[in-house]
């Protein structure tokens, strides 16, 4: 039996029917309230907010959306390459009836804010990227520093890789305990509720197909693709400075390719930004929703 959705006070759910993609999104906040969407990363889903929500949720309309394939959102056999996913947030908006937000994403879902907002900059007011590299790395940097993405080898792997993630939640649970700069930052709780979802076959596969589409097509593309973008959103790009993939190395080479943005590592925060400084998360937030409403 799938996993019942975990409960936070202030929290409501509904399903919304997005091209042929049934989409989960969590809400709280007041409906008429400036708009924040906030896209999580694997192996996650939107309760990674849960502490940033209760920070924010006075004044500012959440929505959490889980990824294709991911939480509670549906897990079809195809459609993992992140623009696709990027069509997917904006598809989630109109339906929401949602004009110009500010964006907040971590992890994979940073990646994916970083595309939409490359491609559609008139639908985001401003963009928080947390734990993620920009989209405008030099290539001596990558090539540099592949060595901590091998994680991503296993994770992709067509039958290993799936076959893992569904039989062995204490792997899952080990890779967030290991990407955190602090101990505590899970309970045994939080660990069951993101490796319990993982265990449905469709979503095992789900997490090969975001890893394996990224390898195989779109990691080298990404360097010569983004060569000439600019991005017009104001960006904050905020990364642990424990992160053990997010390194100073990978964080350089935007300037000339941003209007407004700043980069930030938070000392002692690992991999997991949102669930390890949620306070930082909700100042950056506040200050970003002032500063261009």
């Amino acid at each position: 039996m799938y996993p019942a959705l975990p409960q936070l006070d202030g929290v409501r759910h509904r399903y919304l029917d997005v091209g042929d993609l049934r989409v989960h999104v969590a809400e709280a906040g007041p409906p008429d309230a400036p708009p924040v969407v906030l896209l999580h990363g694997w192996p996650q889903h939107w309760w990674c907010w849960r502490r940033v929500a209760g920070l924010l949720a006075e004044e500012h309309r959440l929505v959490m959306p889980d990824l294709r394939g991911l939480g509670w959102t549906a897990a079809p056999r195809d459609g993992y390459d992140k623009a696709r996913l990027a069509a997917d947030l904006l598809g989630t908006m109109d339906a929401l009836e949602l004009g110009r937000v500010l964006l907040v994403g971590h992890d994979w879902g940073g990646w994916v804010g970083f595309l939409a907002c490359l491609d559609r900059p008139d639908r985001f007011s401003g963009f928080l990227a947390l734990g993620i590299v920009h989209p405008f790395q030099k290539l001596d940097s990558r090539v540099l520093t592949w060595w901590r993405f091998g994680y991503q080898l296993l994770i992709a792997s067509p039958v290993v890789g799936g076959e893992l993630i569904r039989t062995q939640p204490r792997l899952v649970e080990s890779m967030l305990r290991a990407g955190a700069g602090a101990p505590d930052t899970f309970t045994a709780e939080d660990l069951q509720i993101y490796s319990s979802v993982l265990q449905e076959p469709a979503r095992a596969h789900a997490s090969v197909a975001l890893y394996r589409t990224w390898l195989l097509r779109e990691s080298a593309a990404a360097a010569g693709a983004r060569g000439t973008a600019r991005l017009r959103v104001p960006t904050r790009l905020t990364v642990g400075a424990d992160d053990p993939v997010c390194r100073p190395a990978l964080l350089r080479g935007w300037e000339g390719h941003a209007d407004d943005m700043r980069v930030e590592r938070l000392p002692g925060v690992g991999h997991f930004v949102p669930e390890e400084a949620p306070r930082q998360v909700a100042a950056a937030v506040r200050e970003l929703v002032a500063a261009y409403r």
